[in-house]
């Protein structure tokens, strides 16, 4: 028998942002895509495996939202994690990441045009396309000056990408999130590791270092300005409810809205940061011997931060979300939970339980 509820189709359905949002959706028929299925849900979903980075998912896609009458489009599926995803090579990361981003949107265009229902799009943009040295706090009309990181690259061509696309869509209104760095118990990537000291790489000395439990420093050089450099957290539970509230939001006035997501309260400087998960600052001289040791780090397999990341691990740069909070008005609080300070000390109690984990595993005989 047929769904009665409204379907939506949500791609990255296994990462961390789709499990935390699967139980916000319980008034949907979702249907998840992946190149996994979700470890475990809340409610029954219907799941079909695909490769974004196929031409082939364009009409997988497409056919998807005819057939469900699917009334919205939720876009999580993107590489930022190259080891933990095992995916090294950059032209693969952007056939998924760029080009996986153009097919969600030819199929929804392609949809609309043969009598689908797809009236609403979010797409996970990041902090990271603003660039990663701000002299403010950036707001949603500020350049796009994303570099050198592969990632923050293709974040800005896949967000540049919806907004010129979006009249293509038809009656579709296209919400654009720009979060800041995900935090929270459940969250796994190179960026929070970094802060929490278990960035670890695949190479030997790094599962070595993991085993044990060691926890990797934060790389800084000399100088009282890269200690008060400003980063913003924010609970991947809170991103869950942002877009969950989106989805149910009535018809909107502009077509396509853009917004920073970061957690409430002040940001927080790098050495606060350090404080707060217990993460040792390493200082050397110079910011290019600084990018030095993360190019050996990453070459012999001890830290899984690729060397292009390197302007984004000393650089400075936070968000305005006066935007998000007007949109969410009363609601805000409800929906925006924590602190960058309290998303950062989950994070933290994880990754000390984790260290504690692996040195008495370590510590076990064989």
């Amino acid at each position: 028998m047929a769904s009665t509820k409204p379907s939506l189709l949500i791609t990255g359905i296994s990462g961390s942002l789709g499990t935390s949002l699967l139980p916000l959706l319980e008034g949907f028929n979702v249907i998840g895509i992946d190149t996994r299925p979700p470890s475990e849900s809340p409610f029954p979903i219907e799941f079909e495996k695909s490769d974004m980075g196929q031409e082939s998912s364009c009409h997988q896609m497409a056919q998807i939202l005819r057939e469900t009458r699917a009334v919205g489009v939720v876009h999580l599926a993107f590489i930022l994690d190259p080891i933990r995803m095992g995916i090294l090579d950059r032209d693969r990361m952007w056939r998924i990441n760029v080009a996986g981003t153009a097919r969600v949107l030819e199929a929804i265009a392609e949809a609309n045009r043969m009598g689908g229902r797809v009236a609403k799009l979010i797409h996970l943009s990041s902090v990271a396309v603003y660039g990663p040295d701000l002299q403010r706090p950036a707001r949603e009309n500020d350049a796009l000056k994303a570099h050198t990181l592969t990632y923050a690259l293709h974040k800005k061509d896949a967000d540049l990408a919806v907004q010129i696309r979006a009249r293509e869509l038809g009656d579709c209104d296209v919400y654009i999130l720009r979060p800041h760095i995900f935090a929270g118990p459940s969250v796994q990537n190179y960026m929070i590791d970094c802060v929490r000291g278990i960035a670890y790489g695949s190479g030997r000395l790094g599962k070595m270092l993991q085993r044990r439990g060691k926890r990797l420093p934060i790389i800084l050089p000399l100088g009282r300005d890269y200690l008060r450099h400003q980063l913003q957290f924010v609970h991947v539970d809170d991103v869950a409810r942002v877009i969950a509230w989106l989805l149910r939001r009535p018809k909107a006035q502009d077509q396509v809205t853009l917004l920073n997501v970061a957690g409430r309260a002040d940001a927080l400087t790098v050495e606060k940061c350090a404080k707060i998960v217990g993460t040792r600052i390493k200082r050397l001289p110079t910011a290019a011997l600084c990018r030095q040791v993360v190019e050996l780090g990453w070459k012999l397999g001890i830290t899984s931060v690729p060397p292009d990341a390197f302007p984004y691990l000393i650089g400075s740069y936070t968000l305005d979300t006066s935007k998000l909070r007007s949109l969410l008005g009363s609601d805000y609080e409800r929906v925006i939970q924590h602190t960058s300070e309290e998303a950062l000390a989950g994070s933290a109690a994880a990754s000390t339980s984790a260290a504690i984990s692996h040195a008495e595993a370590a510590s076990q005989p064989s």
